[in-house]
C-alpha cells in the first residue's frame, strides 16, 4: 500500500551521507520537528536523475527555503558511498543524501519500481514530498518514465 498525504512516514533506518562519512539515521528522528522537501530518484548517476532531478533541487534550494523548507533531502536505493560520490559530482551542500541501500524505506512507503529490464533490480520510484514533522503534506508520484510532478519547480508551486 502506498503512503498517502496526511500519513506519517514509516520509521526506517537510512544512511545519511555526512562530512565524516556514512551516518545511520532513523526517519522518525530525522523528519521530526521540521519541514523537509524530500525527493526520490530511481538511481544515482542515471540520466534524468543526474541531468534534471537533483540539479533542479540544488538550483532551487534558496527559493524552497525562502518558502519555509528547513531541509532538502534526496533518497535512492543506492549505498551511501555511491550517494556521496553523486553528491560530490552533481549535488552540493544544499541537498542531504539519504541512502536507502536495501530499499527498506522505498518498500515501507509502497513506492518501488522494477528496474530489472535496465539491470537496476528493485528501486525506489521517482517522487517528491513535502514532509512536515514526519507527516506527508504533499506527495507527487511520477508515472513510469515521467519527470513532471516530482521536480523542484512543481514543489515550489505547492508551497
Amino acid at each position: 500500500m502506498t503512503i498517502a498525504q496526511g500519513e506519517t512516514l514509516p520509521d526506517v533506518k537510512l544512511t545519511k551521507v555526512g562530512a565524516e562519512g556514512p551516518e545511520p539515521v532513523q526517519t522518525g528522528d530525522y523528519f521530526k520537528g521540521r519541514k523537509v522537501a524530500l525527493f526520490s530518484v530511481p538511481g544515482a548517476f542515471t540520466p534524468t536523475c543526474s541531468a534534471k532531478h537533483l540539479p533542479g533541487f540544488v538550483e532551487k534550494a534558496a527559493e524552497l527555503k525562502a518558502k519555509g523548507i528547513d531541509e532538502i533531502a534526496c533518497t535512492a536505493v543506492n549505498d551511501a558511498f555511491v550517494m556521496g560520490a553523486w553528491a560530490a559530482r552533481d549535488g552540493g551542500p544544499e541537498v542531504t543524501m539519504l541512502a536507502d541501500g536495501n530499499g527498506d524505506f522505498a518498500q515501507a512507503l509502497g513506492l518501488t519500481m522494477d528496474g530489472s529490464g535496465f539491470g537496476l533490480g528493485q528501486r525506489g520510484s521517482r517522487w517528491s514530498a513535502i514532509v512536515n514533522d514526519g507527516v506527508v503534506e504533499q506527495l507527487n508520484v511520477e508515472g513510469p518514465g515521467e519527470f513532471k510532478v516530482s521536480s523542484a519547480e512543481h514543489m515550489l508551486e505547492q508551497l
